[in-house]
């Protein structure tokens, strides 16, 4: 099953990831920084495991991240 990596400290909230999936992200009212929903932290970076049908999108998002800080694995 693939997984989300979200490295949330090096978001600047640009707010392109909430705008294509706003069922996995969404942005904080306190720092402005996508939050990704249901995701595991560990040690700053967040973890969240999707069905195989959404990881296509996720992948665009995540090259369409202007920082590159979503990956999927």
């Amino acid at each position: 099953m693939p997984k989300i990596i979200h490295y949330r400290h090096k978001c600047i909230g640009c707010n392109i990831c909430y705008e294509k999936q706003p069922d996995y992200w969404r942005l904080s009212k306190k720092d402005g920084k996508a939050t990704l929903l249901n995701a595991v932290e560990k040690k700053g970076i967040y973890i969240l495991q999707i069905p195989e049908f959404a990881a296509a999108l996720t992948r665009t998002i995540a090259q369409d991240c202007p920082v590159n800080i979503i990956k999927v694995i």
